[in-house]
Parts: structure tokens; sequence; C-alpha cells
């Protein structure tokens, strides 16, 4: 005899089940796996930042002495004993009710009581159980037919800031291979420029200099930020590459970390500048480097300094902890001008609806959308996939080293090869706000 059961059944979630991984920083952190009738299955891993947006929705850890009280055991019960109850049952499909539900069940703006690492897991597996329940790529399934765009990849190779144990106080540098015609090849291109730096710094600063900070990219001792681009620009030409054509550069400032809010200044290369000397230090740098974007050039809560840097640069201006993700400060920001792109982290915000609408809104509004990886990462590829889901054109996932930055490129090779002839790599196209000429 043959069971009969309707379309909603196969969606329907039978089981959730949260526990605790390491992360790329040897970090707890929360995985959830979720199944559905049908047996389609989906699994997800947060990630963790260092270096954070003030606004950003809580990562709960239990504090204490187990993991020097970065144990996410507190995170995992809450999704074992609040939040599987309460879905359990529910259509796969659904996923802006069952995030609703999730953050009804928080009740707090912030996702401070259940955590929004135990609310991101669960999101995130409801999305990917219910592609595979459907036998569909994530990114088909969240993006439909038309989703079919690579993302350039922002790479970031040299590290300072939080990342890093030296003196340079801008977070990243970072190659951007725009020159290529596919994602394979812009791949291919970032990684010998990659190991054209490894060499460079070697025989210029010693052993110690190809030391790797938490997203790959290499910690020199350098103190000054044209160092740092002056190595970049060594190593792609000694790639065989020319600066400016086949790959640009692109710069996160974190700004908000050498900031010194009480005195109204920016503490970088051994000076001390105001906001406006600070934009005119930006203003040369771009106008002596191929340099496309620039991420958190000013503190997180400076809208009208965005606005400001944002006429005056005529580069991508990124909003990452200006904006955390988040569509009230994006939609402040829209309507002061500040920035002209988003940087989507997910767990900035918490689910995968709110990160989405946060999307959509950017783009909606002209705003460029990069996805996002945090410091602390792990085995999931899930970004890959909303990257090409979103048509964003843009992805910011580390240096093309460490397995954990890498399994989001080797995924986006896979989903290449898999859209075969309709695949589509942007290069410098992806920088919509570039108005330079280079």
């Amino acid at each position: 005899m043959t069971m009969r059961y309707n379309m909603e059944d196969e969606f329907s979630i039978t089981h959730v089940k949260a526990r605790w991984v390491l992360d790329s920083r040897g970090n707890p952190t929360v995985e959830a796996e979720v199944r559905t009738f049908a047996g389609g299955y989906g699994s997800a891993i947060v990630p963790s930042g260092a270096s954070t947006g003030t606004h950003e929705a809580l990562e709960l850890r239990d504090g204490g002495k187990r993991f020097h009280g970065k144990g996410v055991s507190k995170a995992v019960e809450n999704v074992n004993k609040i939040i599987a109850p309460e879905i359990l049952g529910e259509d796969s499909r659904k996923q802006e009710e069952i995030d609703s539900k999730m953050i009804s069940l928080d009740g707090t703006p912030n996702k401070s009581r259940l955590g929004a690492n135990a609310i991101l897991s669960v999101s995130l597996a409801v999305a990917h159980a219910a592609a595979d329940t459907y036998g569909l790529p994530l990114f088909q399934y969240l993006g439909g037919a038309l989703a079919s765009t690579l993302p350039v990849p922002l790479m970031n190779i040299i590290n300072g800031g939080k990342h890093a144990g030296n003196e340079l106080k801008i977070q990243e540098f970072l190659i951007v291979p725009v020159g290529a015609s596919s994602f394979s090849e812009a791949l291919a291109i970032g990684s010998e420029v990659y190991h054209s730096l490894r060499g460079y710094l070697k025989e210029k600063y010693g052993v110690s200099a190809i030391n790797v900070g938490d997203e790959g990219g290499f910690a020199p001792p350098m103190s000054r930020t044209r160092e740092a681009l002056d190595a970049l620009i060594h190593a792609v030409k000694n790639a065989g590459y020319e600066p400016g054509r086949d790959v640009v550069l692109a710069l996160d400032a974190a700004a908000s970390e050498f900031y010194d809010e009480k005195r109204g200044v920016y503490a970088i290369d051994g000076a001390e500048l105001t906001r406006e000397k600070l934009i005119e230090f930006y203003e040369s740098l771009v106008e002596e480097y191929p340099i496309v974007s620039i991420e958190d050039p000013l503190y997180e809560e400076d809208f009208e300094g965005f606005a400001e840097v944002t006429r005056s640069l005529k580069i991508q201006v990124v909003g990452d902890d200006l904006f955390v993700t988040n569509v009230e400060r994006l939609r402040r920001g829209i309507e002061a001008g500040a920035a002209n792109a988003l940087l989507l982290k997910v767990n900035q915000i918490g689910t995968l609806t709110e990160a989405l609408s946060a999307a959509r809104m950017a783009l909606e509004n002209n705003y460029s959308v990069i996805v996002s990886h945090r410091s602390g990462e792990t085995e999931d590829v899930t970004i890959s996939h909303i990257a090409v889901a979103l048509n964003a054109g843009q992805i910011k996932t580390g240096a093309p080293a460490r397995s954990e930055r890498n399994a989001k490129y080797n995924e986006l090779l896979r989903i290449e090869e898999y859209l075969g002839g309709r695949a589509r790599y942007p290069g410098i196209k992806a920088f919509k706000a570039y108005k330079r000429t280079l």
C-alpha cells in the first residue's frame, strides 16, 4: 500500500538539532541541522567577528571558565529546547514566517535572549533543508533562474588592525582581480599574486613576515599604509599582472578601531588626524594607487562624514560597522547619502530574512552589495550561495589561503561549473560607484 501525502508534508520540518563545533580561531560556535519529511537535509555553522560593530545582534556566549568564557552551550540549548519545539512541523519553505517566529520567541531588540548565533544557525539550516528537498543548490533556490553572476573576490592579503600583530592601522589591504574573464581565472590570479607577495615579504622582512592573520593575509612588521600598498603593487607586477587593469586594490579601514571618540581624532601612520584630514589622506591614496573601494573609512556613527567622503572620493565606499546589515541604519544612510555599498554579514543581524531584506533595500537604492565572511570562520559555504543568489557581484572572504576561506572560493568554482555558459563574471563593472579612470 502506498502512503499518500501532500506537498506541504514533504517540506515539513521533522528534525532540528544544534551542537557546538570549533571555528577557525579554535573557539566554539553553533552548528544546526534541519531535516524535512521528504528527507531534505540542511546544516549551517555560524561565524564570529573580531572587529564588530556596536549595533550588531548579540552573539550569546556562556562566560565562566570553560573555553575562556566563549562557550556556546546556552545558545545550543536555546535551539534544542526552545526553538526546535516551536518550528517542528513548520513548512521549511516559509522562511520569513519561521524567522519571524524565532525573533518573537527571543523578544529583544538585538536577539540577546536566545542569541543571534542560535537563531541564525537554524535560519540558514532551514533554507538549506528546503533547497535540498527541492533538489536545488541553495543559490538557485534563493535566487531563481536569474541567479548567474559569480562575484568578484576582494581578497585580504595583508592584515593590520585587529587582524594582525603589527602597527598598521588599516585593517585589510585587498587585491581585486577585475581583469579576469571568469571567476576561476580570478581565483587563479589571486592565488598567484598571494604567493608572489609571500616571496617578496619573506625576502624583505624575513620568515616571520609570512605568518598569516585570521583571514589568511600576511601580517608583516609594517607601520605605514603606503608600505603595505607598495608591497601589493610589487606583488601584482611580479606575478605578471598590471596594477589598475588586471588587479585593482581595496581597503577596509575599520576606522572605529583607531578613532579616539573623546578627542575626535584618528591615530594613523604616526599622526592624529581630524575627519577632514583623514579624508584628505584617503584622497591622496586614491590618487596614487588603483584603489576602487574603501570600507568603513570613518567612525561608525559618523553618517555625515560618510556622506562627505562618498562625495569626495568617487569610488565605492562601503558601510560595515556603519550599517551592520540593519535595514534601519541602512535607510538612514541612504537618506543621508552616506556610503554607496553595503557589506552584508548575515550574523550581524541574525536571520536570513533580515539579511536579504537589507540586501534588497541596498540594491533598490543603487547601493552595491558585498557578501562577507567574518574573521572567525568555518567550512560553511552559505555566503558563496547568497552572493550568487543576489547577483551581488562582489564577495569578501579572505585570502586564497586557509581552508575555511578557500571553502567559499572552491564552492564558487563548483557553482560556476554548474552554471556553465550561463555564468557571468562582471569584473570592474561590479564596482558601479567607481567613477575614476584607472
